[in-house]
């Protein structure tokens, strides 16, 4: 089986068309998954949150080659940095997305808390949450779990996805 190079790097304007023809490809479920509804058009309001990057914001990408293949952003607020993630439906299970939340958090010092808003219906995400992070809080608000874990113990998580899929 041939190994593919992942690469993770920051996000930036230039990436604009490629996260828009992400966002198209991905599936309706994964694409509610991630924004709660499907995206027929991602405006261009979208596309730019998605790349923003500034002293409370990051953006990062998976790609493959040029094409892209995952994003993860956070937002941070003191010592807390709420995070959101999607991977590209055929590159789903593969430690992607733990990977970008992993090296996003890298990128946040200071932050001791990470918190998420999931679709009560992901259960792959949940599951993955429940694995990395036994000790997360989770409370279900309107169909959606809110998490929120505590860095320190994120960092010791067993879940170690490979550099290379």
């Amino acid at each position: 089986m041939q190994r593919t190079q992942v690469d993770v790097r920051p996000a930036g304007p230039d990436d604009a068309d490629g996260v828009r023809k992400f966002l198209l490809d991905l599936s309706l479920r994964t694409q509610t998954h991630r924004f709660f509804a499907g995206l027929t058009r991602p405006t261009n309001t979208l596309i730019g949150a998605m790349l923003a990057r500034d002293d409370r914001r990051d953006a990062l990408l998976a790609t493959v080659d040029s094409l892209v293949i995952g994003h993860a952003m956070a937002y941070r607020k003191d010592d807390e940095a709420e995070i959101a993630v999607v991977v590209a439906d055929d590159w789903q299970n593969q430690g992607i997305g733990s990977r970008l939340i992993r090296e996003l958090l890298a990128r946040a010092p200071g932050i001791r808390w990470v918190t998420m808003d999931v679709m009560g219906e992901n259960r792959r995400v949940l599951n993955m949450i429940n694995r990395a992070w036994p000790e997360a809080e989770m409370a279900v608000e309107h169909g959606s779990v809110q998490v929120r874990a505590s860095l320190a113990f994120a960092e010791q998580s067993s879940v170690r996805p490979p550099l290379m899929v």
